[in-house]
């Protein structure tokens, strides 16, 4: 069988793969339909004018750097991808050190990233004026480099290795390479969520456990009431950084754990945080990392197998200036079609994601039959954390990654109705 054909039933069989687990796994209606319509998402009910103008401000303001960084970080990798440019980066960067191969992958690998980077970093730095602007962010101008710099060198570190193996494998083993690299990205994918928590996090904070309290006893006998095994709940040094209120469910199995951000222990109430943990106990109970993580295997692997098809295409490779798929000279091509395929997938990846938060806040409606507290804690929530509660529906399609505050009351409310619990009223002074 040729390599071509490999690669076709290679992208087949992981897409059908794909395309069932999201059609069969994804909680498309995570709440029954109303009797009488849902509730209209209405802004101006339960936030007041003021309120809702400075988190348009931010959005607003924050959306130039955002957009333009991704813009053009697509553009430069397009660029040096689709030209001869990318295979001269990588040929001159390697010539000092032999021109090997490997050297030609690591080195001209990281020239690539690096470029990427800094095309991105003015903008990236705009933002964070932004932020610090409207008080979200707290963090020292060398606290910020250093976490770029942290961030940079594990997702590079990491990236280069791979792309050294997957090299190898092209020069030893060119048809079976696709498939045998979309198996183990898979792989790679599960044991990065599963680790996540022990190698990543502890990089950028500082956790640790609860300190013993009512607020402790509660949260624990709370996830004692939901069944959810959990050791304990950590809480990290977020307010270093950020004045943001959050918290998040990573891992998964003997990794999995429930962190909140010491800034919303030290400034939301106790049943907001309650509230806020039994949406993280629909996050754990449902397995939503591990879902996340096996969705994001299958489609790494499907787009591993995209990819392969299209970087052996001649005209793309002579457009590229390389002679093959395991030429390095390709690698900017590898690179641009990897972007090609991330960017295409992104708002199927961000329309899971609202699902997903959408039945965690089912959950906690359910734990916790407390719609009005659910509904005072997303109003907390939207204004500590300055979101935009008018956000603009496209945009929110392609990149929102959580339902917007106001379709999250709206669907308290609904809860309410279904369960024929009093229709909260609106929590604004």
């Amino acid at each position: 069988m040729s390599g071509q054909k490999v690669l076709v039933l290679c992208l087949a069989v992981t897409a059908v793969v794909l395309l069932a687990a999201v059609a069969f796994t994804t909680p498309w209606r995570p709440l029954p339909d109303v009797p009488g319509g849902a509730t209209a998402p209405d802004a101006a009910r339960d936030f007041s004018a003021a309120e809702i103008a400075r988190g348009r401000a931010l959005a607003e303001q924050a959306r130039p750097p955002v957009y333009l960084a991704m813009a053009l970080s697509l553009a430069v990798t397009l660029l040096l991808g689709l030209t001869p440019l990318g295979a001269r980066l990588v040929t001159a960067v390697a010539r000092p050190f032999g021109g090997g191969w490997v050297w030609q992958v690591l080195l001209g690998g990281l020239a690539l990233l690096v470029v990427g980077r800094l095309v991105a970093l003015p903008f990236d730095a705009r933002l964070e004026v932004v932020r610090r602007r409207h008080g979200l962010s707290v963090q020292t101008w060398p606290g910020w480099w250093l976490d770029l710099a942290k961030g940079f060198a594990m997702s590079s570190g990491l990236l280069l290795a791979v792309l050294v193996a997957f090299f190898a494998l092209l020069r030893h083993w060119p048809r079976a390479a696709w498939p045998i690299a979309a198996g183990a990205g898979a792989l790679l994918v599960v044991a990065i969520s599963f680790l996540y928590p022990l190698l990543v996090e502890p990089a950028f904070n500082k956790f640790h456990p609860m300190p013993d309290g009512p607020l402790r006893t509660s949260l624990m006998q709370l996830a004692e009431k939901d069944g959810v095994p959990v050791e304990d709940v950590l809480v990290a040094d977020a307010s270093r950084r950020t004045t943001a209120l959050n918290a998040y469910v990573s891992g998964f199995g003997s990794t999995r754990r429930i962190v909140v951000y010491d800034t919303t222990v030290q400034t939301a109430t106790a049943r907001e945080i309650e509230l806020i943990t039994a949406h993280e106990l629909g996050h754990a109970k449902r397995n939503d990392v591990l879902h996340g993580t096996l969705i994001g295997a299958a489609g790494l692997a499907a787009g591993v197998c995209a990819a392969g098809l299209l970087v052996t295409w001649q005209p793309l490779l002579r457009r590229a200036g390389a002679d093959s798929a395991a030429d390095p000279r390709a690698l900017a091509l590898l690179m641009a079609v990897v972007a090609v395929v991330a960017t295409l997938s992104g708002p199927a990846q961000m329309l899971i994601s609202r699902r997903l938060e959408t039945r965690a806040d089912v959950h906690a409606l359910d734990l916790t039959r407390d719609p009005e507290g659910m509904i005072a804690m997303q109003r907390r929530l939207a204004l500590a954390n300055r979101s935009n509660l008018t956000p603009n529906p496209v945009l929110h399609v392609l990149f929102g990654s959580h339902p917007a505050t106001v379709d999250r009351i709206a669907l308290a409310r609904d809860w309410a109705r279904l369960h024929g619990e009093p229709v909260p009223a609106s929590p604004r002074p």
